[in-house]
C-alpha cells in the first residue's frame, strides 16, 4: 500500500488553483507556516484545520485521501477482455468490457449463436439496462411483450422489468448493454 501524504495533496490542489501559502492560510485560518510544515510532511494537520484546509480549496475532504489512479488499468484490450459462459447456455457468450465491476455499472458484449436465448426464464436486475443491438436481429421479450430489434436500435429494459433475449435467425447477433446499478 502506498503512504498517504496529505501534504503533498493538499500542495497539488492548492498549486492548481493558483494559491501561494500565505493565501490559502489566510482562507484556512492557520499559519503559513504550520501549512508549509503540512505540505512538507513535517507536521500533521489536526482534522479541523484539514476540513478548513478542504473547505477553502472548495474541494471534498476526501480529495486529499484519493490515491491516484493508474490510468492504464483502465483500458480493456479486445483481445483481453473476460469472457463470461453462464452454466447451461454455451451458445451465449458475455464478453465484459469494464476494467473490474466494483462500481455501479455493469457494461458487457452479449454473443448469442444463431437459434439461442439468452436465458430459459425471464430474468430481472436490480438496475436499468441500456442495450443497443450491434450485430444481427434479437427479440426482445419484455414482462407479456415480444419486440423485434435490428442492427443499430437500443432500447431501455426498465429495473424490475423481466426480459430475455433470443435469437431465431441463422447468424450470430451481438448486443451491447449497460446495467446502472
Amino acid at each position: 500500500m502506498n503512504d498517504l501524504n496529505l501534504g503533498e495533496k493538499i500542495a497539488e490542489v492548492r498549486k492548481k488553483q493558483n494559491l501561494s501559502i500565505r493565501d490559502l492560510a489566510k482562507l484556512a485560518d492557520v499559519t503559513p507556516s504550520l501549512l508549509s510544515q503540512i505540505e512538507r510532511g513535517l507536521a500533521n494537520p489536526s482534522v479541523n484545520s484539514l476540513k478548513s484546509i478542504a473547505s477553502s480549496l472548495n474541494v471534498p475532504l476526501f480529495t486529499f485521501f484519493v490515491s491516484e489512479v493508474d490510468k492504464k488499468s483502465l483500458i480493456v484490450r479486445r483481445d483481453s477482455r473476460k469472457k463470461v459462459i453462464l452454466p447451461g447456455s454455451n451458445d451465449v457468450v458475455y464478453e465484459v468490457l469494464i476494467p473490474d465491476s466494483s462500481g455501479n455499472l455493469e457494461f458487457a458484449i452479449m454473443d448469442l449463436a444463431p437459434n439461442t436465448s439468452s436465458c430459459v426464464d425471464r430474468i430481472t436486475h436490480n438496475g436499468d439496462e441500456i442495450a443497443y443491438i450491434l450485430e444481427g436481429e434479437v427479440k426482445l421479450f419484455m414482462d407479456d411483450d415480444e419486440f423485434t430489434l435490428f442492427k443499430g436500435d437500443s432500447v431501455k429494459i426498465p429495473l424490475g422489468t423481466k426480459h430475455k433475449w433470443q435469437n431465431d435467425s441463422n447468424s450470430e447477433s451481438k448486443v451491447v448493454f449497460a446495467v446502472i446499478l
